[in-house]
């Protein structure tokens, strides 16, 4: 399908390439023109869209989430981590089946799509469930595992790596398990031993909260993070999800490793976990990126929410106003997060990426006067301002109308059905 938008304020994100207007030209999964005004009549569009001076930008990367999580939202809340893990979230997982998973992820992809967000990196349970819901809706996903010692095994791990990275167009899977803490020390040696097998990276929760971290040196005489890299765990690379509880140890190995710090300000705010030092990590040059978290931690799945939080919480934590400024936070939101995921191909806009954009509306009075436009996004930006959502080349949504091939009702009233079993 050939797609033409033009009249429209385009964000590349590329380095050194500042807001223009222009057109972007889409034929099928890739972007084929970004560029000034220029003469279209040879080209025979499927759709010609005016974007009336709106912005086009890449689609935010959602680096750390559990979609599925959507089913606990507003459940248990108030209580601090283990408390909210242990009594409340693991008994209704524990009752979760293949179909509960898939049509609790549809519903945050719906979710997702109003934020503007076209890549997910997902880490949850039933990954050919989350793929199939992705698959099936049109969303771009990279899953990662969250093996633990209460399952699944080392085998199942390895079998869903070769498996779910099948070379659909939508869907990969990678290495990883959910903490230092959750795990025996022989199964991460055994994930290490995987990750050298296949020379991959691996990601992990790493230092969400103080008693994790102080629970580790009290078990091996280390930090989640030198521990961890004792084992030869980061050889090839990897990140670590929330990184709140870190020193400059911590950092050094990061940045040796050429790892990626995933930050999740709206979850770590929520169940009071800490601020991460974002502004030491950008120091220090490390890739950071920006997550959610579940739905049921956070509570919502809202990029520019989570994006004030990154600048506004680094802000408080050096009382410094000038830390971590706007476009620090897209280039996380955007390009730090693809590179997370390994998604080069739909980082910024340029000829030959896939086009994963999202459109910016303008005429929202949160959004006016344009005295800075860029700034806008992260310092008054909202939902509302998703005007559309188009990942691989197809507009998921637009104007508020979702092309995800299901009614949303049905995704509501299923969703509600799943959630009043699993609650008995």
């Amino acid at each position: 399908m050939n797609i033409r938008f033009y009249n429209a304020r385009i964000l590349t994100m590329e380095k050194n390439r500042e807001l223009f207007m222009g057109e972007l030209w889409v034929q099928n999964e890739k972007i084929t023109y970004v560029g000034e005004a220029k003469d279209a009549s040879s080209v025979k569009w499927d759709k010609e869209i005016d974007a009336k001076g709106n912005v086009l930008m890449p689609g935010f990367k959602n680096a750390h989430t559990h979609s599925a999580m959507t089913g606990m939202r507003s459940l248990a809340d108030d209580l601090p981590l283990l408390e909210w893990l242990e009594q409340q979230i693991f008994p209704i997982e524990g009752k979760m089946k293949p179909e509960d998973v898939y049509e609790l992820t549809r519903l945050a992809v719906m979710e997702y799509l109003t934020s503007g967000i076209t890549s997910i990196y997902e880490m949850y349970l039933e990954p050919e469930a989350i793929a199939k819901a992705c698959q099936d809706t049109g969303m771009r996903l990279v899953q990662t595992s969250g093996i633990n010692k209460f399952g699944p095994t080392i085998e199942v791990l390895e079998e869903r790596f070769l498996k779910l990275n099948d070379g659909n167009p939508l869907t990969s899977f990678t290495l990883g398990f959910h903490a230092e803490y959750t795990c025996t020390k022989e199964l991460l040696e055994q994930i290490a031993a995987l990750a050298h097998k296949y020379q991959a990276p691996i990601f992990t929760h790493n230092s969400e909260t103080v008693e994790e971290t102080r629970g580790c040196i009290e078990r091996y005489g280390m930090t989640p993070t030198k521990f961890l890299d004792s084992l030869g765990m980061f050889d090839y690379g990897g990140g670590g999800y929330h990184c709140v509880h870190f020193n400059d140890e911590d950092i050094e190995i990061f940045k040796k490793r050429n790892m990626t710090v995933v930050t999740n300000p709206g979850s770590n705010t929520k169940l009071a976990s800490g601020i991460a030092p974002i502004q030491k990590f950008l120091d220090a040059g490390l890739n950071v990126a920006i997550g959610t978290d579940g739905p049921s931690s956070n509570n919502c799945l809202d990029m520019f929410r989570e994006m004030f939080l990154v600048t506004g919480l680094a802000k408080l934590q050096t009382k410094n106003a000038a830390a971590v400024d706007a476009i620090q936070v897209l280039e996380m939101a955007t390009v730090g997060g693809a590179k997370a995921m390994g998604l080069s191909d739909c980082d910024v806009l340029a000829e030959g990426k896939l086009a994963d954009v999202i459109m910016i509306d303008l005429h929202q009075p949160n959004m006016q006067p344009l005295n800075n436009i860029v700034k806008n996004i992260v310092y008054s930006g909202s939902k509302q301002n998703i005007k559309m959502t188009m990942i691989h080349g197809k507009i998921l949504y637009e104007n508020g109308v979702y092309n995800i091939g299901v009614d949303p009702e049905e995704v509501y009233r299923k969703s509600n059905e799943v959630m009043d079993r699993l609650k008995k």
